[in-house]
């Protein structure tokens, strides 16, 4: 059987593909690439799903004053849910190592 010396690879595998010590003076593999915090974009995906069931539940089941209702829950729920995750995204952000 070839070893990976004699196969051509030139280097044995190294295991664990992370490796702190080969890491440059700028990376930082624990932070979250893209500068948002994940627990936002799931909060955020969740709070909308919700609010569109409720919406459309609304005016599916509803009548007039409902749907109304409906409206007026959207335009005052959106910018609530926006500002409020974009609170908390800023809060839970990390600033020690922003994203490029």
């Amino acid at each position: 059987m070839a070893t990976a010396t004699q196969s051509g690879v030139g280097h044995e595998p190294h295991n664990p593909v992370r490796d702190d010590r080969k890491l440059a003076p700028t990376e930082d593999l624990d932070r979250e690439p893209d500068g948002v915090p994940h627990n936002v974009v799931g909060l955020t995906a969740l709070f909308s799903v919700m609010l569109a069931l409720l919406v459309g539940f609304m005016f599916v089941a509803g009548g007039t004053m409902v749907k109304v209702a409906a409206v007026v829950l959207v335009l005052i729920a959106v910018p609530v849910l926006v500002g409020t995750l974009r609170r908390k995204a800023e809060r839970d952000r990390d600033h020690a190592h922003p994203s490029r």
